[in-house]
């Protein structure tokens, strides 16, 4: 277990300021203590100290006692020098600095708790769980919360190298009577479940009798213990090399790690590494890192960055989450979860390994870019001469990884394969600053669905926004489909739902995002949704637990960039003196109702000329608040120049005046044609801040949440995060069916000709397509320029729907038009057509034939 630090004083400190700091420490712990004093029972049976009478002891012991060992000067020594005075009071008196451990414990049961149900093991046999430098066994007891620990596990050793923490620990088990609990007072470095399990196999026992069998068996690459855990006790192990390596013979080949302990570090520290698992919250400032390294050292606890270091490098990520101790002095801690570093197996040979990669990666797009072999290796040459050219960054980091003899990036350890490796260091990545834009999608998945009759041949691209659409073409089996967004964020709220699909029921899964807001998500995350997220999305959304849980929140909806639209709107509200008829117009019984409550008491305030000039044509709120961009903005313009309105002279040809009809043309037909509390989802949440059981996406009804939930109902999803044309560059020619781009063709310059980026887009989506996919699309502009170029580069434009005053194009009628682009023509160098049967590709309208 661990010190908590600072016991030797330096000789030229006044006594005065010894005691002033001893005498404040005191202080500070029993007030700490009594505000968080829950702890377990210790187990030694005996009526425990009283809380003054620990905590003096625990302040004498850590800020006065020096440590200087016993005769033999061995680490043991050190260890009860520290610890025999304090045994029976170290469960009372540890609650409050060893942050983390519940939540640790948490993560790995979920983890044992999915592999079990995966494998159909219902059945405690053979799982074994390792608590290496347990202590008092307080771990130990803690995880009956989480599962019954004599039922689910067949054995239970705790490892600890202080022989009074091991006596306190047979008590604490002698009275919970746990009889497959064993307690090992032992150097980590040598423990061996062969020397305790008696079913192991001859090939694996060894003979504690026999000197020379230690000389002559070698260690194997992996156990049998499908849980090992350290919970601060790695950083209190001076020979950290060799324990961390030893336990590699402990776990199973797919066991699970779990660790938990204090750090300092920054980023600068793992700049360069790729399979960390993400950086949320771990950089720790340079004074933080000096004071506590500082202060740990001096009781002979190392916070040095090596030991954390190693622990990645031996090990695969599984999970990481980096915090802060807020009830003592902001202290950096870190829960980690890992695997064995190679991947599928811990035998497994590099072949094997590259075609496993090769296998889940490569389906989806084919990994790695074309023309990037500038780095071979032996690795990549073994790959070289049957793996197309074409394939994703996944694969590239997988290979480099594997030749440098690192873990591969921690998406590959995942359990599920929906998310694709992306390097979160890149300043494309990090220019969102963690935030997403949109909390739901602002498309109509009803006229999407109707549009494209989605079935199990088609292979969908699509923009990720919110996710919603994205669940909702998943409710039509298509047989795969790519979500693309260059915000990690929104990607990481796709992930979130389809973790929460696959391990919530109905009713929690509609108070996150019907609601949007749950006040246990922190616990249904850790404990029920990790297993099934990346652990760069774990991160995020265990640092945004606050969303859901804060009572005095608004939840989900109120959150990410299109917030600040739906507060200006609140706002307004609340000066113009409306916000009550918002009320009223979303309890309206009618059309008519409705009707009548927006043309006398909102509209004449919101779509005033005023709030208009002043608020909503601002380039700067039309993009934070709305996402619109210059270039759409600059469609919304033209459109409005050549309109009736200003031919007319009852508009004037300015970005006021277009905004404020743009505004005019969206929201009356809304009001008029669509009753909002029953059947606009989209203006509801904007209204109301959350759904309603009565209207709501498709994706929040019991029957998609029955359908979604069903096992492998994501097993054809990838999502990517990246440029939309950097996906589509790597899809396999010919194979895609159907590409969802929204209005993200409004982005782009409005330049013609094929150096533009519209037009190589264009290309690339004609080559990613087979002949007579299609590109659904939406426009702020009626008829937009980019239309002329998809029917320059083998495309039939046709305009599926369009805005005309007073009419609405769908329910959220944002958009001016809608568009089908349908490929009709194959351009140089002709896109193979794709025959399963022969193994080969036969070169589509210009002639041609290719080999895969």
């Amino acid at each position: 277990m661990v010190f908590p630090g600072g016991s030797m004083v330096p000789p030229d400190i006044s006594p005065k300021l010894i005691f002033a700091g001893v005498s404040g420490v005191v202080l500070f712990a029993i007030g700490f203590s009594k505000l968080y004093h829950n702890p377990l029972q210790d187990g030694c049976g005996d009526e425990s100290p009283s809380l003054v009478r620990s905590i003096l002891i625990f302040c004498y012991s850590c800020f006065i006692k020096p440590h200087s060992g016993g005769a033999k000067n061995t680490q043991q020594d050190a260890l009860e020098s520290f610890y025999s005075s304090q045994a029976g009071i170290y469960d009372q008196t540890r609650k409050a600095l060893l942050k983390g451990r519940e939540d640790m414990l948490a993560l790995v049961a979920a983890q044992l708790r999915f592999k079990a149900e995966k494998d159909g093991a219902g059945s405690k046999r053979g799982r074994i769980w390792v608590d290496v430098g347990g202590g008092t066994g307080w771990n130990i007891e803690a995880m009956s919360e989480f599962v019954n620990v004599p039922e689910f596990f067949s054995s239970v050793y705790l490892v600890d190298f202080s022989p009074s923490l091991c006596a306190v620990a047979r008590k604490r088990f002698t009275r919970l009577g746990w009889t497959n609990v064993r307690v090992i007072c032992e150097d980590a470095r040598k423990f061996r479940l062969e020397d305790y399990e008696n079913d192991l196999g001859p090939e694996r026992r060894s003979s504690r009798s026999s000197s020379s069998s230690y000389f002559n068996q070698k260690r194997p690459e992996h156990g049998l213990a499908g849980l090992v855990t350290m919970s601060y006790s790695l950083s209190m192990i001076p020979d950290y090399y060799s324990v961390i390596d030893s336990l590699s013979s402990l776990l199973s080949p797919d066991g699970v790690m779990g660790v938990v302990d204090f750090y300092v570090q920054s980023n600068s520290d793992i700049i360069f590494r790729n399979y960390t698992g993400g950086r949320v919250g771990r950089h720790v400032n340079f004074l933080g890192r000096t004071f506590w390294r500082a202060w740990f050292d001096l009781d002979r606890v190392s916070l040095e960055s090596g030991r954390r270091d190693y622990l990645e490098y031996r090990f695969g990520t599984v999970l990481g989450a980096n915090s802060r101790n807020h009830v003592l002095g902001y202290i950096p801690y870190y829960i980690w979860l890992g695997c064995h570093k190679k991947p599928f197996s811990s035998s497994s040979l590099p072949h094997e390994i590259v075609e496993r990669i090769d296998a889940l990666a490569t389906e989806s797009p084919y990994l790695l870019a074309a023309n990037k072999h500038n780095e071979t290796s032996t690795l990549s040459r073994a790959v070289e001469g049957t793996a197309p050219d074409i394939r994703s960054k996944a694969f590239d980091a997988a290979i480099q990884n594997l030749s440098a003899n690192l873990p591969l990036p921690s998406f590959f350890y995942q359990n599920h394969h929906w998310r694709i490796y992306y390097d979160d260091r890149l300043k494309k990545h990090t220019q969102f600053n963690d935030e997403y834009i949109y909390a739901f999608t602002w498309e109509d998945s009803r006229v999407d669905e109707g549009l494209l009759k989605l079935c199990s041949d088609d292979v969908v691209l699509a923009i990720t926004s919110a996710g919603d659409n994205i669940l909702s073409y998943a409710m039509q089996s298509p047989a795969t489909i790519h979500a693309i967004d260059l915000n990690p964020a929104q990607n990481h709220l796709l992930e979130l739902k389809v973790a929460a699909f696959t391990a919530l029921p109905y009713t929690d899964f509609w108070k996150i995002f019907g609601q949007g807001k749950h006040a246990e998500f922190r616990s249904l995350l850790i404990s029920k949704i990790s297993p099934h997220l990346s652990s760069r999305a774990f991160q995020y959304w265990l640092s945004h637990c606050d969303i859901f849980t804060n009572p005095l929140g608004r939840g989900l909806y109120d959150t990410g960039g299109s917030k600040h639209g739906i507060r200006i709107f609140r706002w307004v509200s609340w000066i113009f003196n409306f916000h009550k008829s918002v009320r009223k117009l979303l309890s309206a019984k009618t059309l008519n109702e409705q009707r009548e409550i927006w043309h006398s008491k909102i509209r004449p305030a919101l779509l005033s000329r005023f709030v208009s000039g002043f608020v909503v044509s601002s380039e700067v709120f039309l993009w934070a608040a709305l996402g619109v961009p210059k270039n759409q903005l600059a469609m919304i313009e033209a459109d409005h120049s050549s309109s009736q309105a200003v031919a007319t002279n009852s508009a004037k040809n300015t970005r006021a005046h277009a905004v404020w009809h743009y505004m005019v043309n969206t929201l009356d037909p809304v009001v008029d044609q669509t009753h909002i509390a029953t059947d606009n989802p989209y203006y509801l949440v904007c209204l109301q801040g959350c759904f309603s059981p009565r209207c709501h996406p498709e994706y929040l009804s019991p029957g998609a949440h029955a359908t979604l939930r069903r096992p492998g109902a994501f097993d054809a999803l990838r999502i990517h995060t990246d440029e939309l044309e950097e996906v589509i560059a790597r899809i396999t020619p010919g194979t895609l069916t159907v590409a969802v781009v929204m209005d993200s063709m409004d982005w782009f310059d409005a330049t013609p000709g094929p150096s533009a980026a519209a037009a190589k887009q264009i290309m690339h989506l004609n080559r990613a397509l087979k002949m007579g996919g299609r590109v659904l699309l939406r426009s702020a502009a009626l008829t937009p320029w980019y239309i002329a170029e998809f029917e320059s580069y083998g495309f039939r434009g046709k305009r599926v729907g369009h805005r005309v005053p007073g009419t609405c194009i769908d329910r959220v009628n944002m958009y001016a038009s809608c568009w089908v682009c349908t490929k009709v023509q194959n351009l140089p160098p002709p896109t193979p057509v794709v025959e399963p049967e022969m193994g080969t590709t036969m070169g589509g309208g210009l002639g041609g034939t290719f080999e895969i």
